[in-house]
């Protein structure tokens, strides 16, 4: 009868789960929520490079075709590459960070190059193949890790915070609660007011996480995430309110996906993506100077978007050293490079770290085997698409809300005092929402800190490597005139 207590020893001491305060239970939960508050990804990321058509001879849709086969395609190879490098996360860097398509860098690799003359679909997944390998090359050569350990301690509390800040208005607009305005770039629901049930979902799952939280209920976040998926069921079963539509004309619909019992509760999935790659056909399409002007856009996006969030995962999970650095993070960098090139040869963009991951470590997760678990239910989701379409924004945001207010909890490790990080800290926190990126507010961040630093006569306190890298983030903002220079003189 205790035949199965050695295996789980052997778990514990591998994934370290009691050595850092967790238990097999609570690594499930915490990967349980993972996967519901990111798998959105499985719905948008067909939207996003699914229905727009590149700029080749024919103007083909990624993979050619068009209806839902062909966003099915799209979702089972984003859910394919997700689980595998997200098992890979956990098995070889024992981090509780999920992997999936980057929003942003998907639709950087839709607008940005598939639009570009010439370019098919295969050429823009060659490009970010490259990205991936270049990636792999710096972590390998120690570049990268140089790079995350040259930013200040204060820096990356700013990076925790600032990511907390992002996913929250990330989850408020998602939900409804706020929107684009009229006259104003943001406001409350529609019109100053708060309109249609589902953004009441919303605010009763955000009540009810934040009760069961702080009644310090075992599987809060799950059991909030599971509850309001049912309430949300019942409310659309009743309504039928559908969709919201992007014209305006049902702005009191559902954000993504609509609420429904399915009809079938497995799909077989098609895996014909794959390979759907040309390592260096945009070379021959758009001139060398482009290319690689574009390979470095993905590469210094990606770069600093994983760096900040495995900061911001390690600080709520209270596995950062005194320095601010994550346990192995050689080894998370090196997974999620290969995870950039993975997702350019399976043709479903740039693979990279995800914040959501926090929803998970809020549940408890504080290792690998959380990663693990969610990367199974990704692989799952290849079969069990219409079962992850059930779960709507609605439902799965509010635990983001609630992880943001943690995360900021770390906002008074900051000595707002010192003009010499608090300027740096204040861009980058701000800089994360109001710009929707995390590289960004670590590019003004970076910037700031030089500046300063001038500015006050201590140029000696600025590290090497932060001059090279406020130098990178300046070229990386000014990207565009500097392209055009390059193209002007070659």
């Amino acid at each position: 009868m205790s035949a199965p207590a050695p295996a789980l020893n052997q778990v514990d001491r591998y994934f370290k789960i009691s050595a850092r305060g967790s238990t097999i239970g609570r690594e499930i939960r915490g990967g349980l929520v993972t996967f519901f508050a990111m798998a959105y990804i499985i719905v948008l990321n067909p939207l996003i490079i699914g229905t727009v058509r590149d700029n080749g001879g024919k103007g083909e849709l990624l993979g050619g075709g068009t209806g839902t086969p062909h966003l099915a395609m799209i979702a089972a190879a984003t859910c394919l590459v997700a689980g595998v490098m997200t098992i890979a996360m956990g098995a070889i860097a024992n981090y509780p960070l999920a992997i999936a398509t980057g929003l942003g860098l998907n639709a950087f690799v839709t607008f940005s190059i598939a639009a570009l003359p010439g370019m098919t679909w295969a050429d823009a997944m060659g490009l970010v193949v490259l990205e991936g390998i270049v990636m792999l090359v710096l972590v390998v050569s120690g570049f990268r890790v140089a790079a995350f350990k040259a930013l200040p301690a204060p820096m990356k509390t700013a990076i925790s915070v600032g990511i907390g800040m992002f996913i929250t208005f990330i989850a408020l607009f998602d939900a409804g609660f706020v929107r684009a305005g009229a006259g104003t770039p943001v406001q409350l629901g529609i019109g100053g007011q708060l309109n249609g049930w589902p953004v009441l979902v919303f605010a009763i799952g955000l009540i009810l996480v934040i009760a069961l939280y702080v009644r310090k209920v075992k599987g809060a976040i799950l059991i909030a995430i599971l509850a309001t998926t049912v309430l949300a069921l019942i409310v659309e079963a009743v309504g039928n309110l559908g969709a919201r539509t992007p014209d305006g004309k049902n702005e009191t619909g559902w954000s993504l996906n609509v609420p429904k019992v399915p009809d079938n509760w497995v799909a077989t999935p098609d895996f014909g993506l794959i390979g759907h790659f040309s390592l260096f056909g945009s070379f021959s399409k758009i001139s060398v100077i482009t290319a690689l002007l574009l390979i470095f856009s993905l590469v210094l996006a990606d770069f600093f978007d994983t760096m900040g969030t495995m900061v911001a995962i390690g600080a709520e999970a209270d596995l950062l050293d005194e320095d601010g650095n994550p346990p192995d993070a050689q080894k998370i960098l090196i997974v999620d490079s290969v995870a950039a090139a993975a997702g350019g040869a399976a043709a479903v963009s740039s693979n990279t770290g995800y914040v959501e991951s926090t929803a998970g470590v809020g549940e408890g997760a504080r290792t690998g085997l959380a990663a693990i678990v969610t990367g199974v239910l990704f692989l799952l989701a290849t079969f069990l698409a219409p079962i992850v379409e059930m779960v709507p924004y609605e439902a799965a945001t509010p635990a983001l809300v609630l992880v943001g207010f943690l995360m900021m909890q770390q906002v008074g490790a900051i000595d707002w005092r010192d003009w010499d990080i608090a300027i740096p800290a204040f861009l980058t926190i701000v800089l994360m929402p109001f710009s929707y990126s995390i590289t960004v507010g670590i590019g003004a961040g970076c910037i700031a800190f030089v500046v300063v630093k001038i500015a006050r006569g201590r140029v000696n306190q600025v590290p090497p490597l932060m001059w090279l890298i406020a130098a990178l983030f300046v070229l990386y903002f000014a990207i565009d005139p500097v392209q055009n220079v390059l193209d002007s003189i070659f």
